[in-house]
């Protein structure tokens, strides 16, 4: 009787021990995968685009012009920076809003670059900037070939201005090649809800932060005197980036 207990019990503790080491041969878990902050986009309260982490330390919003050549340089200069240092690790946030220094055209763009989803928006922006040339050499044309057509298109209701600027400057077919249908961009050129949003943002932008030109650009809810990346990147470290 004493041999079969000792018996059992060696049993019992090699089964205990096979146990063990099967767990000890389990791989260890995985860490979760950092978050991928420069894929995270969001549409904020206030009609703007949000890059990043919402709970980042440094919140930098910028108004700003697709036919705004400042604007422009700093999309080439600056963002590409901004988001391998600062956005991609979660210090800092960036959000853009549209601010229509130049009226019409800036509305037209805003549009349709608002009519993607918001995972597409900052691609179709970068985009745009890319070719912001092609699209200023257009406008001066038809300004110089057509003022008063321009002149009376500026007269319309905001829907049918917007279309027609779309038209002349080539935006609807270059949205094509950015994956928007021409029926959907249309739709989006004479969307009141959508300019309703784009127009509380401007008049937000003015009474709030008495924007006047663009860039213009919020750190943390102050505006700053900074119009390049250069001088953007000591306010960021400023605050903490």
């Amino acid at each position: 009787m004493r041999n079969r207990y000792l018996v059992a019990g060696a049993l019992a503790l090699a089964l205990a021990g096979g146990a063990s080491a099967q767990q000890a041969r389990k791989p260890a878990a995985k860490p979760a995968a950092a978050p991928d902050w420069v894929a995270t986009v969001v549409i904020t309260p206030q009609g703007g685009f949000r890059q990043g982490n919402p709970d980042a330390p440094v919140k930098l919003v910028e108004y700003g012009s697709r036919g705004c050549p400042t604007c422009g340089r700093f999309a080439a200069e600056g963002v590409p920076p901004l988001r391998r240092d600062f956005i991609a690790s979660g210090k800092v946030s960036y959000e853009y809003r549209d601010f229509l220094i130049h009226g019409a055209p800036d509305l037209a763009m805003a549009l349709l670059n608002q009519c993607v989803a918001p995972a597409r928006f900052f691609p179709v922006l970068d985009a745009i900037y890319a070719n912001q040339r092609q699209f200023e050499d257009k406008l001066a044309a038809l300004l110089k070939s057509q003022p008063q057509q321009v002149a009376a298109w500026q007269k319309l209701p905001p829907p049918q201005m917007a279309t027609r600027l779309a038209e002349a400057l080539g935006l609807i077919a270059f949205m094509k090649t950015q994956g928007l249908p021409e029926a959907r961009a249309r739709q989006c050129l004479a969307d009141p809800k959508r300019i309703e949003r784009i127009a509380k943002t401007n008049a937000d932008a003015v009474n709030v932060h008495q924007v006047r030109a663009t860039p213009t650009f919020i750190v943390n809810g102050r505006k700053v005197s900074a119009y390049s990346w250069e001088r953007l990147l000591p306010e960021l470290w400023a605050n903490g980036a």
